[in-house]
C-alpha cells in the first residue's frame, strides 16, 4: 500500500494489527481492542476519521460505480446505465464491466492517497451499487439505476457483478460491493423517508428478497445497504424482520451494512419511531446497521452505550465488521502482497476499457420497431436531418450515479462520423424534452467591452477558490475549452484552475435578452455584482439560463467565476432569444431530406433522486405521467406527414408509452442512457455496422391506465410476471436485422420432484447477417390452484450466430427453478404439469420478434 505518514507509524510501533503473518481476524481484534468507546464510534461514520496515535489513516465509505467508477475527481470510463446493461442479458458482459471499473477505482484509489486524497468521498474502494431493487414501476425515477422488473434476471446479473467487482483472489478481494436498497424499496422518490411498506410474505420472497438472497448467500457480496423507508412500521434499518431475522440469521450475511444516507435521522425526524438519535442509532446498530452515512447520529452512541441502551460489546461487534472490510481491500498490507494495488495508471480508461463500452453499449440497444426494413440506412444518402433533445446532449447518454469520461460520443456525432464525405448532415434541436420554446443564439461579441477593449477581463488562478495572485488577460469572447493538462496562461495549467471573467454589456437597443451558460466544472455568473445563475458544485445538469430585460445604451457589468478540476475544461457564455417551434415549416424547411433522425425521448436531467424538477410530468425525480411528451409526438407527426423515413432515437431509463410512434413512425431504437459510447453505437446500428440484439428488462405499457397506484407495492397487474393486460412492448422483447428459428427441442416428458432437468434448443440463423440472440426460457404455470408468477424467466443465453449457422443450447432447471412461493413465504415445488417456453421472447409476446417460441409440457411427480 502507498501508506499515509499515519500508517507509517503504526508500522514503526510494530502494532499486532500491522503483523501480516497474523489472520485478517487477529489483526482486527488486536486493532478493535486498543480503541476507545470514542474512537469506536468515530469508525462507524461514513467519513472516519484518522486514528493518529494507532496510525490508523482516515477513510471515507462512501464510493459509487454503478456503471463505471462515479463522481470522482478524475475521469473514468463510463458504461451504459444500469437498466441499459440489464438489456445486453449478457452476464459475462457485466463481469467483464464490473472487473473493470475495480481496475479504475484501484487507480483512483492510489491516486488518491498519492495526491492526500484518501479520505475524500467517492475516491475509496467500498461502492455502494449494485441497486438490485425491483423495477416495479416505471414512473421511479431511479428505476434506471436497477437491473430491470424481474427477480431471476435481476440475480444472475447482480451476480455477475459481485463476482466481478470483488475478484476471485482467496484472500484480498479488489474492491467491495454492496447490495442495496434492502429490500422493498422503489419510490415514490419524494415519500421515501416517511413511506412505510407492508407486503405480503408471498411478495416479499417471491420478488422481493431473491435477488439480495442470491448476492448475499452465493456471491458473497460485503456490504448490504438498508433503505430509507419502514417495513411493517419499523425503519428498514432497524427492521427485525429483515435485518435480524433473515440478513443475520437466516442468510448468515457476515459482512457490513450501510445506512441509506440520512436513514437514521429518518427513525426521529420523519418516522418518528423513536424519540431522539441516541435511541435510533442504538436501534439500528442492534439490528446491525454497521455504517451511518449522511450525518453524525452516530456520534451519540457514547452517550447512549453510558445510558445503557447498548453495550460498548455491540458496539465492537460492528467496528470488527467495518475493519475487516478495510483488511480485506489491502488497507493495512504493502502493495507488493496484494495483487489488485498493483495496477499501472495506464489501466484508467484503458483501450480495452473503451471498447468494451462500446461493446456494452451495441448489446444494450433495443430495436423497437423496423418496418418495411427501413433500418439500416444507406451510408451515402445526400442529406440527414437530425433533430431532438437528445441528439446532441452529453448528459442523457452518461444517466445518473456517473463518471466522466475524456471523450464521449453523442448521437449527432456517431452519425457525423459515420457517414459519407458526401452525406450532408444538419442538426435542430427544433424541441425541448416538453416544449418547443427554442433558444436561438444570437452573437452580441461587439458588445462587451472592458477598459475600451472588445471582450473579457480574463483573471487565472494557480488553484480552485480564485484565491492568490492572478495572471491577466483578455479573451475577446467566452466560448474556450482546454484538454486535460494543457497550458492555460503562464504557468497555470488545466488542472485545478479558476478563473474570474468580467466584461461590461453595452446593449445596442432595448431587448430581451437570454444568457446561457455551461461549464465543466462549476461556475457562477453575476449581473451588477448580483449572482443570477449558481452552479460552483459539479454541474451535471448541462447550460443554465438567464433572461434580463436590456435598455439601449444602459451598461450591465457581468462576471463569470468559474473552476476545474480533473480533465478536459470549458465555460461558455452565449446569449440569444427564445423562439417556438413552427413543426409543419420545419417539415417543410427539410422536405428534400432523404431521412430524419429524431433522439428524443427523457433524461437524467428529468428522471432520478429526488430531483428539483420543474418540467410537466416529472415530480421529485419520478414522473407522473409514462407517456412521451406531446411536443415530441407532435414533432414527429409532422416529419411523417413527409414521406420521408424517421427515425426514432429514444433515450430512456424506464419505460415509455409511444402507442403512436409504436404505429407510425417506421423504425425505432431504445438507446436507454448508453454511457460514453451512444453516438458511435447509435450510428452502428442505423447504418447497418452492428446488428441490434437488446432485449427489454422492464414491461412497456401503452398507458398510465396500465399501471396501479404507484404507492401500492402488490404485485397484483405489475410488470410481466402478473400483467393481465397487453402491453405495447413486452419484456424480453428486442429485433434484429436477421431472424433465429428454434427446433429441435430435448426434455424430458416427466421428471421427479427434486430432480435436475436438462432443456436443450438448437437456434439457427435463418437470415442473410449474423447477429447475436437471446434465447430465453420461461416457465408458464399450467395449476390454476396455485397462486404465483402468469410465466417466469429461469434461463437465458446470448449467442452469436452466422448466416446460416446453427447452434444448440442448455438450460439446466434446478428443483429452486421449478418451484413457487407459498401465501406464507415458503418454496414448495410444482407438482403436475409445467409449460417449458424457449424463444428470443417471452410467450405471449404480442410482437413478432426475431424468432419463434417453442412450448413443451414437462410433468412433475
Amino acid at each position: 500500500m502507498l501508506y499515509s505518514t499515519l500508517s507509517c507509524n503504526a508500522q514503526n510501533k510494530s502494532y499486532p494489527f500491522n503483523n501480516t503473518d497474523l489472520s485478517f481476524e487477529e489483526r482486527v481484534n488486536d486493532l478493535v481492542g486498543r480503541l476507545t468507546l470514542e474512537e469506536k464510534v468515530s469508525q462507524m461514520m461514513n467519513s472516519s476519521p484518522a486514528i493518529a496515535r494507532l496510525g490508523i489513516p482516515a477513510y471515507d465509505w462512501w464510493s459509487e460505480t454503478l456503471h463505471g467508477v462515479a463522481r470522482t475527481p478524475y475521469k473514468a470510463t463510463v458504461f451504459p446505465q444500469a437498466i441499459g446493461m440489464a438489456a445486453t442479458f449478457d452476464t459475462d458482459a457485466l463481469h467483464t464491466m464490473a472487473e473493470y471499473s475495480a481496475t479504475e477505482g484501484r487507480v483512483i484509489y492510489r491516486k488518491a492517497l498519492e495526491a492526500g486524497r484518501n479520505n475524500e468521498r467517492y475516491v475509496g474502494l467500498t461502492y455502494w451499487t449494485p441497486n438490485i431493487n425491483i423495477f416495479r414501476d416505471p414512473r421511479w425515477g431511479r428505476g434506471q439505476e436497477t437491473y430491470g422488473e424481474d427477480p431471476f434476471l435481476t440475480a444472475q446479473l447482480g451476480d455477475a457483478f459481485v463476482r466481478g467487482l470483488q475478484g476471485n483472489d482467496p484472500k484480498y478481494i479488489n474492491a467491495a460491493a454492496c447490495a442495496k436498497h434492502y429490500a422493498v424499496h422503489s419510490g415514490p422518490e419524494p415519500e421515501r423517508h416517511v413511506f412505510d411498506v407492508d407486503v405480503t410474505p408471498y411478495e416479499l420472497w417471491d420478488t422481493y428478497l431473491p435477488a439480495f438472497e442470491k448476492l448475499v448467500t452465493e456471491s458473497d457480496v460485503v456490504g448490504v445497504m438498508c433503505a430509507y423507508n419502514a417495513f411493517r412500521t419499523q425503519p428498514c434499518c432497524g427492521s427485525d424482520i429483515l435485518m435480524n431475522d433473515i440478513l443475520r440469521n437466516q442468510w448468515g450475511f457476515d459482512g457490513y451494512v450501510t445506512s441509506d444516507c440520512w436513514a437514521i435521522d429518518d427513525f426521529f425526524k420523519n418516522h418518528k419511531t423513536h424519540k431522539n438519535a441516541e435511541t435510533a442509532s442504538a436501534d439500528a446498530v442492534f439490528h446491525g446497521t454497521d455504517v451511518e452515512c449522511g450525518t453524525d447520529a452516530y456520534l451519540s452512541l457514547v452517550q447512549a452505550v453510558k445510558d445503557g441502551l447498548i453495550t460498548e460489546k455491540q458496539i465492537d461487534i460492528s467496528v470488527k465488521r467495518l475493519f475487516m472490510v478495510r483488511f480485506r481491500l489491502g488497507m493495512f498490507d504493502p502493495d507488493a502482497m496484494v495483487k489488485y494495488a498493483q495496477v499501472p495508471d495506464s489501466e484508467l480508461e484503458s483501450k480495452a476499457h473503451a471498447e468494451h463500452a462500446l461493446k456494452m453499449a451495441h448489446e444494450s440497444m433495443v430495436l423497437l420497431r423496423n418496418q418495411n426494413n427501413t433500418l439500416p440506412l444507406k451510408k451515402d444518402l445526400k442529406k440527414i436531418v437530425v433533430l431532438g433533445p437528445n441528439a446532441d446532449n452529453a448528459i442523457s447518454i452518461l444517466g445518473n450515479y456517473n463518471g466522466m469520461p475524456s471523450k464521449l460520443s453523442t448521437v449527432l456525432q456517431g452519425i457525423k462520423d459515420k457517414v459519407g464525405k458526401n452525406t450532408e448532415i444538419v442538426y435542430e434541436k427544433a424541441v425541448n424534452f416538453t416544449n418547443n420554446n427554442i433558444l436561438v443564439y444570437k452573437d452580441l461579441t461587439n458588445q462587451y467591452s472592458y477598459n475600451g477593449k472588445q471582450g473579457f477581463k480574463a483573471e487565472y488562478f494557480d488553484n480552485k477558490e480564485l484565491s492568490g495572485t492572478a495572471v491577466t488577460a483578455t479573451e475577446a469572447k467566452l466560448d474556450i475549452m482546454w484538454q486535460e493538462g494543457q497550458a492555460v496562461i503562464g504557468n497555470i495549467r488545466a488542472n485545478n484552475f479558476s478563473a474570474r471573467y468580467t466584461t461590461n454589456f453595452k446593449p445596442e437597443h432595448d431587448d430581451t435578452i437570454t444568457f446561457e451558460l455551461e461549464g465543466d466544472d462549476g461556475y457562477r455568473f453575476k449581473i451588477n455584482g448580483k449572482t443570477v445563475v449558481d452552479a460552483w458544485q459539479r454541474n451535471r445538469w448541462g447550460a443554465k439560463t438567464y433572461e434580463l430585460q436590456v435598455k439601449k445604451d444602459s451598461v450591465y457589468n457581468l462576471q463569470v467565476e468559474y473552476w476545474q478540476g480533473e480533465g478536459k475544461g470549458n465555460i461558455r457564455l452565449s446569449t440569444g432569444s427564445f423562439i417556438k417551434t413552427d413543426y409543419k415549416a420545419l417539415a417543410e424547411k427539410y422536405k428534400d431530406a432523404d431521412a430524419f433522425i429524431f433522439a428524443g425521448g427523457i433524461s437524467p436531467q428529468l428522471e432520478g433522486e429526488e430531483m428539483k424538477v420543474n418540467d410537466p410530468g416529472f415530480e421529485g425525480g419520478d414522473r407522473t405521467t409514462i407517456a412521451l411528451p406531446t411536443v415530441q409526438t407532435d414533432l414527429m407527426k409532422a416529419l411523417n406527414a413527409t414521406g420521408k423515413p424517421v427515425v426514432f432515437v429514444m433515450m430512456t431509463g424506464s419505460a415509455i408509452a409511444t402507442s403512436w410512434e409504436a404505429e407510425h413512425i417506421p423504425a425505432i431504437i431504445n438507446a436507454w442512457y448508453g454511457g460514453q459510447a451512444t453516438g458511435e453505437a447509435v450510428a452502428d446500428i442505423l447504418f447497418g455496422d452492428y446488428n441490434p440484439s437488446g432485449r427489454l428488462p422492464v414491461t412497456f405499457y401503452k398507458s398510465d391506465s396500465d399501471l396501479p397506484p404507484f404507492t401500492d407495492y402488490s404485485m397484483d397487474n405489475r410488470t410481466y410476471r402478473y400483467f393481465n393486460g397487453t402491453p405495447l412492448y413486452g419484456f424480453g422483447y428486442g429485433l434484429s436485422y436477421t431472424t433465429f428459428k428454434y427446433d429441435k427441442p430435448k426434455m424430458p416428458a416427466k421428471i421427479k420432484k427434486g430432480e435436475n432437468v436438462t432443456v436443450s434448443v438448437q437456434v439457427t440463423n435463418t437470415g442473410n447477417v449474423a447477429g447475436d440472440e437471446v434465447a430465453q426460457l420461461y416457465i408458464v404455470n399450467k395449476d390454476t390452484t396455485v397462486k404465483t408468477a402468469l410465466k417466469a424467466l429461469k434461463g437465458f443465453e446470448r449467442i452469436n450466430l452466422k448466416a446460416g449457422e446453427s447452434k444448440t443450447i442448455t438450460f439446466t432447471l434446478t428443483p429452486q427453478d421449478l418451484s413457487f412461493i407459498t401465501q406464507d413465504g415458503k418454496q414448495k415445488q410444482f407438482t403436475g404439469d409445467v409449460e417449458i417456453a424457449i424463444g428470443g421472447c417471452q410467450p405471449g409476446e404480442p410482437n413478432k420478434g426475431s424468432g419463434n417460441i417453442i412450448n413443451k409440457i414437462i410433468t412433475i411427480k
